[in-house]
């Protein structure tokens, strides 16, 4: 009689044993199809494009300037020009009759607000940059844009100098960052199709 008592306490404990398991065994098995499903839909930025594969040339006129601030459009220009050739296949070309597609770009506004201030003197320090641009990729055979952002909003914080009015001056270096990361943010938008 013990025998057979010791036989069924030790089959209770391999069922309790296992059944600790199975939760673990099917929440893992939850957890990797989950991944395996998600995953799929995601990639690295930058890696892939929605683009046309037979591009090989964009054309990049010069952005239109509907703001006050004196030639800031040829930086924006000069700076996704820069972000194009870096960051893509891609050959910019200046004439838009021998490209595969034109990029239209049009500065409507540049908005800036203080963030941080100099303790002692009271100047502001710091800038919240908010800037507001229109832009089309159109292709050369296309009738419709392939890539179209009526309002695509750019904001950043900059450290300025002393002086306010010079921010936005053609030799300030914060010109040539915001001109840079401006131009990184729309190429990534019309490579990714954001």
């Amino acid at each position: 009689m013990p025998r057979r008592n010791r036989g069924r306490r030790s089959q209770r404990n391999r069922n309790r044993v296992g059944a600790g398991w199975r939760p673990c065994i099917a929440l893992c098995a939850a957890i990797l199809f989950a991944t395996i499903v998600v995953g799929c839909g995601y990639h690295v930025a930058g890696r892939s494009s929605n683009l046309p594969a037979e591009w090989t040339t964009i054309a990049v006129p010069t952005f239109k300037n509907d703001t006050v601030q004196y030639r800031i459009e040829q930086r924006f220009t000069q700076a996704v020009i820069r972000e194009f050739i870096t960051r893509t296949k891609y050959h910019v070309v200046s004439d838009p009759e021998s490209a595969d597609a034109t990029l239209h770009g049009e500065i409507l506004s540049i908005e800036t607000s203080p963030v941080l201030f100099d303790a002692t003197t009271g100047q502001v320090t710091t800038m919240l940059v908010t800037v507001h641009a229109r832009v089309a990729l159109e292709g050369a055979k296309a009738e419709k844009p392939v890539y179209q952002n009526n309002d695509m909003v750019f904001r950043s914080e900059y450290q300025i100098p002393s002086n306010v009015s010079t921010f936005f001056q053609q030799e300030d270096p914060a010109l040539e960052r915001m001109a840079r990361d401006f131009a990184s943010q729309l190429v990534a938008n019309v490579q990714e199709g954001f």
